[in-house]
């Protein structure tokens, strides 16, 4: 298992350069993520009403894996990608 800090990212492994933004969690899209487990809806739902306290939520949308036991499937990442600025995502019980 490879663990990434992405505050810092990993270099390229091409010559291209993409700049990056920081994400401003006051404005930009998010996406909640659930593992699929008991509880992650909940929990995410949790999360979408604390952060409607000092930003809108309508940019703020639930997505969710397949199956617990299962990685996410392409498509699921690349719309996260496509979407969204950021993600939060439900990964423990």
């Amino acid at each position: 298992m490879r663990i990434v800090n992405p505050t810092f990212g990993l270099s390229a492994t091409t010559a291209e350069k993409v700049a990056l933004k920081p994400v401003n969690w006051r404005t930009d899209a998010i996406a909640l993520v659930s593992n699929s487990k008991p509880n992650a809806r909940e929990l995410l739902a949790g999360i979408r009403s604390k952060l409607g306290a000092f930003r809108p939520v309508e940019n703020i949308e639930f997505l969710a894996k397949n199956s617990a036991s299962q990685p996410a499937p392409k498509d699921l990442l690349e719309e996260v990608a496509a979407k969204y600025r950021g993600a939060l995502l439900a990964i423990a019980d």
